[in-house]
């Protein structure tokens, strides 16, 4: 049950940032005047997408402390290098954001160096 938290985690990790990137690019470039910022976030919080990622990101917390209560932190945090992952292919596919050599460099590097930190 304790992988399946973990697997929560990261599913909802992930969700919350796609929906968020997805629906804050709808809304367009951040105004550079102060009252027009209060304008573009009083819009963007009152879209249910965006309401939903925020809320995926407090499910996710739920289903990390649940994970907490099985493994040693040392043992599960590494799996949370799982959504950068997830997160670089989906962009790419949805948004079609760039997957740069450097990208995937810099993304094998973080998770060799957690699995490394993490390997016993």
């Amino acid at each position: 049950m304790g992988h399946l938290y973990i697997a929560c985690t990261i599913f909802f990790t992930v969700y919350g940032q796609l929906i968020l990137k997805w629906r804050i690019s709808a809304f367009g470039a951040l105004p550079a005047s102060f009252p027009g910022k209060l304008s573009f976030f009083a819009h963007v919080l009152c879209d249910p997408f965006v309401i939903s990622g925020l809320g995926s990101a407090f499910v996710a917390s739920i289903f990390w402390m649940a994970a907490m209560t099985k493994f040693d932190l040392s043992y599960a945090y590494p799996f949370m290098s799982i959504p950068f992952v997830i997160v670089l292919l989906l962009s790419a596919l949805f948004f079609q954001e760039p997957v740069t050599f450097s990208k995937v460099a810099g993304l094998t590097l973080i998770v060799a160096g957690i699995a490394l930190g993490a390997h016993n």
